[in-house]
């Protein structure tokens, strides 16, 4: 039998094979030539991806200083036995391909007409004068046919920074005997070493081409963010030097979608987030590089378009289309999304006003039916006391840090009241802001402002994507949903909607596998009670960027998937272990199953929260803050989240998932946060006895969660919070 180990060996002689169009599972004995170890010519070492019943993806790079500036040949060899000394025949566009200088040498062979379920190992030849230079050996294989009642096993993993970490998750999974690898985004960060969440010491990444990156953070000490197409190459090719990395994906073909960084951190379309709101961030030549290295680095085979070239002429967002499907065997059908692509803006802008009313009386009563305990008194600033506020809220807009020109329509009252708070120390009598009292808020109308969803800060992330009170900004959504008739939480585009909902509802598989980048499951706190100021004795979402941001579309479409029956999520970005039931009402009626697996390296979302905190002007002179950010798990796992059942959120690691017919088993495969910051690719062994396996799983026919507990399957039940 042939180890994963005995096949990384170099073969040193093999044989070319007689192209003959046809069918690829003919074997050929070749004639003898000499190969010469050309790795050093493949600094990327090879990959496979996108294994179908009769086709997968091989990939390689190759770098020749002699011929950079022109395409190169290659020759491809696919054999079942690892000495190659028998050829799969291929036809001449898989055998003969080019590495051209367009697509930074990158080169892809589609290779068909192979069989089922089967084991190949294949390299990539590069003849120059005499000598038949060969690539490292790589390892794939082909999906199950359609019908087989085959059981199938895979990993999923996600977010691997490089930066000042290394790939001992892998390490582990390399250990593995599994069919393939799903990878669900943020295989690379476009920065190269923001302090907010990255490391700034041990490996990092330096741009060669530093006057096309964004220049970001402090002025006097900055980091850098990936902008032209040279740049995000580069992250790529320093990413899959790795030894480690490189080792998986000569193990495993590979399944990926991206997420946010492979473009920009928190991004919509073409549009970044790190100025909050200060600029407009639409760069649709950037996002256009990032998708074009993507594709030159990167094994898919596009769906419906086998020959497909990227074309940076081509107008975004129909410059590449990555959302496609997998059938493997009769039990599970994988079902990958593009979740930013498309997506609609935040519901609240970075750059949006805290004193802004978004919804006035009259649109709260349309969207309530009554004016909530949490809205606000606002005035028309414009007319209100012959504008006397709209005067002295322009006069310190420059001072306190906003633009002057929000200060119009409808403010809130006790916004003015806190920046007269702020200001009126430092003002001469006679040009103070007066407060509007109680007894006059009495008389004003309510409505919902900013503030009152927990937009506290100018240009801040918190308030607008992160930590917004949950009842507020559930209001707005649900009020933004029904006046835009669904537009402003249109996550995958009407297309891709229209093409996910008919795979997933006309599957016959066991198991529809959903390949879904950020999490379903909702992430609420509830710090009523906790020792914080009267402004924080509320109830929170965490993480609006995810889907807890789109609630309504989520309920859609979860509402649609329960009816089908044996739907999983599986999922990741957000850098913690979560498994629960995600549902589309209050009552758990209309639920499915979903599997987050934490991050490969990237910091955890403990480690994260706790930066933030320290980072915000607000939260951080919050002496409880802190202390709540370390326990985000005890507060996540409270009734407020009653269908979330599991919750790590200070590991790295990857999942391991086998479906089969009676079931569709899931292990997350845990290592400690510190364990990623040494390289740990020497020593397997040594690593494993840091290595925790957490079993969970789900049966054909339910919408439940099953966690292996003392022994035993124990169902969670979200009604009491406990594994029954």
């Amino acid at each position: 039998m042939v180890t994963r180990r005995d096949f990384l060996r170099a073969t040193l002689i093999t044989a070319g094979a007689l192209v003959v169009p046809g069918c690829g599972t003919d074997e050929t004995t070749p004639e003898e030539r000499i190969i010469t170890d050309g790795a050093a010519l493949f600094p990327q070492a090879v990959a496979s991806g996108d294994p179908k019943p009769d086709s997968v993806i091989l990939w390689a790079r190759i770098d020749d200083p002699a011929a950079a500036g022109a395409d190169i040949a290659l020759e491809v060899e696919v054999s079942t036995k690892e000495d190659f000394s028998t050829l799969v025949t291929l036809d001449a566009k898989a055998k003969d391909i080019k590495a051209l200088a367009k697509y930074d040498h990158c080169a892809k062979a589609r290779v068909t007409g192979l069989s089922a379920a089967t084991v190949y190992y294949y390299r990539f030849i590069y003849v120059k004068g005499e000598k038949n230079f060969g690539s490292q050996v790589g390892r794939t294989k082909t999906a199950p046919a359609p019908d087989a009642d085959v059981t199938v096993k895979f990993a999923f993993s996600s977010c691997q920074d490089y930066i000042g970490r290394y790939y001992n998750a892998y390490v582990a999974m390399a250990q593995e005997d599994l069919d393939f690898w799903v990878h669900l985004g943020d295989y690379i960060y476009e920065t190269t070493g923001n302090p907010s969440f990255q490391n700034t010491t041990g490996r990092a990444i330096k741009f060669t081409d530093l006057a096309g990156a964004l220049k970001l953070g402090d002025p006097n000490n900055p980091f850098y963010a990936a902008k032209s197409l040279d740049n995000y190459r580069e992250i790529y090719k320093t990413y899959r030097s790795d030894k480690t990395l490189q080792k998986v994906h000569m193990l495993f073909p590979m399944i990926a979608i991206w997420d946010d960084h492979e473009f920009s951190d928190d991004c919509h379309g073409d549009v970044a987030t790190y100025f909050g709101g200060r600029k407009d961030e639409t760069d649709e030549a950037r996002r256009k590089a990032a998708n074009q290295a993507w594709f030159e680095y990167q094994p898919v085979d596009f769906a419906g378009a086998p020959d497909f070239q990227y074309d940076p002429s081509v107008p975004y967002p129909g410059d590449i289309k990555i959302y496609r499907d997998f059938v493997f065997g009769k039990h599970l059908h994988l079902v990958m999304t593009d979740l930013r692509t498309y997506r609609a803006t935040n519901l609240i802008p970075g750059d949006a006003f805290p004193g802004a009313v978004v919804l006035d009386k009259a649109a709260l009563m349309a969207a309530a039916g009554m004016i909530p305990s949490f809205a606000s008194a606002y005035i028309d600033v414009e007319t209100y006391m012959g504008g006397i506020y709209k005067t002295a809220l322009t006069g310190v807009a420059m001072a306190v840090g906003f633009d002057p020109a929000k200060v119009t329509g409808n403010i809130s009252a006790p916004f003015i009241n806190a920046i007269a708070a702020q200001v009126n120390p430092t003002l001469p009598m006679g040009m103070q802001i007066p407060p509007i009292d109680a007894a006059a808020q009495m008389l004003l109308d309510k409505g919902l402002a900013y503030l009152d969803i927990g937009k506290g800060s100018f240009y801040s992330s918190i308030g607008s994507r992160y930590f917004v009170i949950k009842d507020a900004y559930a209001l707005l959504g649900k009020a933004m949903y029904a006046t835009s008739a669904g537009a402003s939480e249109d996550v995958m585009g009407k297309d891709q909607e229209a093409w996910f909902l008919n795979t997933i509802q006309g599957s016959k598989a066991t198991w529809k596998v959903w390949g879904n980048e950020y999490c379903l499951s909702q992430l609420a706190i509830d710090l009523s009670g906790q020792p914080v100021p009267p402004a924080f004795q509320n109830s929170f979402l965490m993480d609006v960027e995810d889907w807890d941001g789109y609630r309504n579309k989520r309920a859609e479409l979860l509402g649609k998937l329960a009816g089908v029956g044996g739907v999983v999520a599986i999922t990741g970005d957000i850098h913690a272990c979560f498994a629960g039931t995600p549902a589309a009402d209050d009552a758990g009626t209309k639920k499915i199953v979903e599997f987050v697996c934490t991050s490969i390296t990237s910091a955890t979302w403990k480690s994260e929260l706790k930066a933030q905190v320290a980072a915000d002007p607000v939260l951080s002179k919050v002496p409880a803050a802190p202390l709540l950010a370390d326990n985000i798990d005890a507060l996540v796992s409270t009734k407020i989240n009653p269908f979330l059942a599991y919750a790590n959120s200070g590991v790295n690691g990857y999942a391991v998932v086998s479906a089969s017919g009676a079931e569709l088993a899931v292990t997350m495969r845990l290592l400690p946060e510190n364990q990623v910051t040494m390289d740990r690719s020497d020593d397997p062994m040594g690593l494993a006895a840091f290595l925790s396996a957490i079993p969970f799983r789900a049966l054909p026919g339910q919408s439940e969660l099953y966690k292996q507990v003392n022994g035993a399957w124990m169902k969670w039940d979200p009604a009491t919070q406990q594994y029954v």
